[in-house]
């Protein structure tokens, strides 16, 4: 018998009216903190689940196909995932798997999990379900009106979806649910929305689609709902009418402001937490105290969609980047800021485009210190005593782009102006080279709703027997 069944006739079979969901971490692949994880294996679960991916990363990991977590830790992580559930024989579910999600993504994650699983002699079922989208599916909705923006970006068109290097849809938890059907030890998604990972079962076994898909937004982030925040394994306990969570870790409590707190994470209304299938309702959802590291909550509802939707996401490149690190603790340099960079761009475009030509790369700088992290409307009344310049150009080519920082660096360096004491230098560099090969870079330009009739047509699933 697979977990998945288990778990089933276990609940069906003995009148257990509740389900133990863990939340292992807030993203694969940057470590499972250690005793809470060992703990959340002693507390008599129903699964473990772990959001494996986010946009959070920027498109860069979606375009190129690589991982956005380092190999090695990645590995470790899913070795304590695989190891811990199949020790209690529960499901394991994993999201947006390897990052972004997308074909290569899952591959490489699926790979990892076949290595881990013979080199500690597991065996097991594993159900896969992709996220690639077709273009020639979204040309159709295209040209059927039923793509939209989501206010980011401009209208998607064909050009736009063609440019993708990897285009992925976010499942819901349809299906997951398809999959449990098949009754796996293992579910391993691409792109997902992270609620689908834990209300898969829920919804599965019966449970109401409100209390559940509140429960799974906020343990699908770990401890962060909890005062301190932290990405210790969380716990909900889940029952009919509502659920309690429990951090792991003892020195972290799930309170109920800290919890309510929770619902403004990746919401837009924090009233609302919109899905494929539909939207959880929770402006009446209560928050009490069991104890001092414990909350129930209670009171969310569920109102379908009138039409299901998917969110696309795609990624295009843009050209490559290189960067210039530098600081600056000259007040006259720092209050001349503007012309100065103003000037150095008009020089470096002298040098570095001959006859006059126009620039085939975009030169631009972030000053950290004035306006790096924010726009602001005005300068401070009084000019931070230093600075940081991260100078940023995109070009054709990797080597386009590095010609073009090392010539901004030099002639920022030298640049005369008003004020100025010495001619030696007017930046410091944090190491050398200050100039760095960043890679290729990628632009989201496909953010948007599509509209369908039916999800399960873009999200199969296949079994796998691992072991």
């Amino acid at each position: 018998m697979t977990a998945v069944a288990r778990i089933r006739d276990r609940f069906k079979n003995t009148g257990r009216e509740y389900l133990k969901i863990v939340g292992a971490t807030g993203q694969l692949g940057y470590g499972i903190p250690e005793p809470a994880f060992t703990s959340a294996l002693s507390q008599d679960l129903d699964m473990i689940g772990a959001d494996m991916g986010s946009t959070d990363i920027g498109p860069t990991f979606l375009g190129n196909g690589e991982m956005a977590t380092s190999a090695e830790q990645t590995e470790r992580d899913l070795r304590k995932l695989l190891l811990g559930a199949r020790s209690i024989d529960v499901p394991l579910i994993i999201g947006s798997a390897g990052s972004a999600g997308a074909k290569p993504h899952l591959d490489a994650t699926l790979e990892i999990i076949r290595k881990v699983a013979k080199t500690e002699n597991l065996k097991f079922k594993m159900a896969v379900i992709r996220s690639d989208i077709d273009p020639t599916a979204v040309f159709d909705a295209i040209s059927d009106g039923r793509v939209s923006s989501m206010g980011v970006l401009p209208e998607l068109n064909q050009e736009e979806v063609e440019n993708c290097s990897n285009l992925v849809g976010q499942m819901g938890t349809e299906a997951f649910i398809r999959a449990l059907e098949l009754e796996p030890d293992i579910i391993v998604a691409g792109r997902a929305c992270d609620t689908g990972i834990y209300a898969a079962i829920p919804q599965w076994l019966g449970f109401d689609p409100g209390p559940v898909t509140h429960m799974a937004k906020i343990v699908e982030c770990a401890s962060l709902c909890c005062v301190p925040g932290g990405r210790d394994p969380i716990m909900a306990t889940l029952k009919r009418d509502g659920f309690v969570l429990e951090s792991m870790n003892p020195e972290r409590a799930a309170t109920p402001m800290s919890v309510a707190a929770h619902s403004l994470y990746e919401q837009a209304d924090p009233h609302r937490i919109t899905e494929p299938e539909g939207t959880a309702l929770v402006n009446q959802a209560q928050y009490q105290a069991i104890d001092d590291r414990r909350t129930w909550v209670s009171g969310a509802t569920w109102e379908p969609a009138e039409r299901f939707t998917i969110k696309l996401e795609g990624a295009a490149l843009v050209g490559y980047r290189a960067v210039l690190l530098a600081g600056s603790a000259d007040p006259r340099f720092i209050a001349g800021l503007d012309d100065i960079l103003s000037d150095v761009k008009k020089v470096v475009q002298g040098l570095v485009c001959p006859d006059g030509e126009e620039p085939d790369y975009d030169l631009f700088f972030r000053r950290y210190g004035l306006d790096a992290v924010y726009n602001w409307p005005a300068s401070p009344e009084i000019p931070p005593r230093e600075i940081f310049i991260l100078g940023e150009c995109l070009a054709p080519t990797q080597a386009r782009a590095m010609a073009v920082v090392k010539s901004t660096k030099q002639y920022l360096l030298h640049h005369g102006f008003p004020g100025r004491l010495s001619t030696s230098g007017n930046i410091a560099f944090p190491f050398t080279p200050p100039e760095l090969a960043a890679g290729p870079a990628y632009r989201f330009n496909a953010y948007h709703l599509m509209q369908v009739d039916d999800l399960a047509p873009y999200f199969p699933v296949e079994i796998e027997q691992v072991g």
